[in-house]
């Protein structure tokens, strides 16, 4: 099948009163995309078929496979009738991980998460980040209205995710677009690591609620600061105070929340 990022379809629009109209809308593509790291089949994600290589390279440093690009020997994307297979072949120093992760998943998910039998590999620790948030939050300010702009495919679809990579003071690096909030994180950070470019004290900027999964991907890639724009769980706040991640939620153009840097479980209540 094709490998595109959206295709069109006819619709009806109905409005209030009753008025109809034959319109056309770009949906955006969600197709399997199954992921395989020196000739196992590792996992399987619904994601938007662009952007592979970025998605395989990113989903691999995230998932501990690997350190960095030079654990990466090569990648190949190949089209397949049901979808779209990402062969990643990794240096035989990190064969070993590979061999023991894929010990304890039995299925397949964009989280990395679901069919895992051993419960702790779902809450492994974090390493502590060496580079810590010093700048302003004016950049976070400076980075939204500027993220329109750089999202053409949820322009034409309303469907999408985007994740960008932003200076210190908020101007926009980098963008990767998916249906899924994962899927676009790990593209653009495969992205980076692919360019060879590291975060330099900037942050990101993700359209969707704060996970404890993008708070973990963030970590694992060096990242100072995470900013999203909807709210943030439990478990990624504390998740992110543990490794020293900065937090940047509820994003708007007049205001944002800023975690602190403690966490008071004085209030805590079910």
């Amino acid at each position: 099948m094709p490998l595109n990022a959206a295709i069109s379809r006819p619709f009806e629009r109905i409005g209030v009163e009753g008025e109809r109209a034959p319109i056309t809308r770009a949906l955006a593509e969600e197709t399997p995309v199954a992921i395989e790291c020196n000739g196992i089949g590792y996992a399987v994600l619904m994601a938007t078929p662009v952007d592979l290589l970025d998605l395989a390279c990113g989903f691999a440093l995230t998932e501990r496979l690997v350190d960095g690009a030079g654990d990466i020997v090569d990648v190949e994307v190949h089209a397949a009738e049901a979808g779209a297979i990402v062969r990643l072949t990794l240096a035989e120093r990190v064969a070993g991980r590979l061999l023991d992760r894929v010990r304890h998943r039995t299925t397949d998910s964009s989280c990395g998460l679901c069919g895992i039998e051993n419960l702790e590999q779902a809450l492994r620790p974090l390493p502590r980040l060496a580079a810590r948030w010093d700048g302003e939050d004016s950049a976070v300010f400076a980075a939204l209205p500027a993220l329109d702009r750089h999202q053409p495919l949820n322009d034409r679809t309303r469907a999408v995710h985007a994740a960008a990579a932003c200076t210190r003071e908020g101007a926009i690096r980098l963008v990767r677009e998916d249906v899924g909030r994962h899927n676009a994180f790990d593209k653009l950070i495969g992205a980076m690591l692919r360019a060879g470019l590291d975060w330099e004290g900037g942050f990101a900027l993700l359209t969707s609620r704060c996970s404890f999964e993008l708070v973990e991907k963030a970590v694992l890639s060096g990242c100072p600061m995470l900013a999203t724009l909807s709210a943030p769980t439990r478990l990624a706040v504390d998740r992110a105070l543990g490794a020293g991640l900065a937090l940047r939620t509820l994003v708007r153009p007049d205001a944002l929340l800023r975690t602190p840097e403690f966490v008071d479980r004085s209030s805590d209540t079910c």
